[in-house]
């Protein structure tokens, strides 16, 4: 049955099985998906995005933090605390101040490949 011939569109309809099973069961489960997509969306948010970036380069305190992204620090400790939920940074307290950090590695390479890919 011919379809439509639309750029990306395949002509005719048809199903690999094969493929198809193959490609379901590389599939996560459910609950790892909508993780993952929680994550993903957490990150999306272009403060938060260039929050995490300015952390890549080196821990920061919240006020640093509040003068390299030009938003307030009550901005920056609310979109902090969102980042925590979604495990992505972790902070250690020195006397009254608050120093953030990215979590793991994973989040560096997570920015990182997002970043890179955007450039090519």
């Amino acid at each position: 049955m011919i379809t439509g011939s639309q750029e990306g569109e395949c002509e005719v309809s048809c199903v690999h099985p094969q493929a198809v099973e193959q490609a379901r069961r590389a599939l996560p489960d459910v609950r790892c998906v909508d993780d993952a997509s929680a994550l993903l969306k957490a990150v999306a948010d272009p403060t938060r995005l260039r929050l995490l970036s300015a952390l890549n380069t080196a821990e920061l305190c919240v006020c640093d933090l509040a003068a390299v992204v030009g938003i307030s620090e009550s901005a920056v400790s609310h979109q902090l605390r969102l980042l925590r939920a979604h495990r992505l940074v972790a902070f250690r307290r020195e006397g009254r101040v608050a120093y953030y950090r990215l979590l793991d590695h994973h989040v560096t390479v997570l920015i990182g490949s997002a970043l890179e890919h955007v450039r090519e």
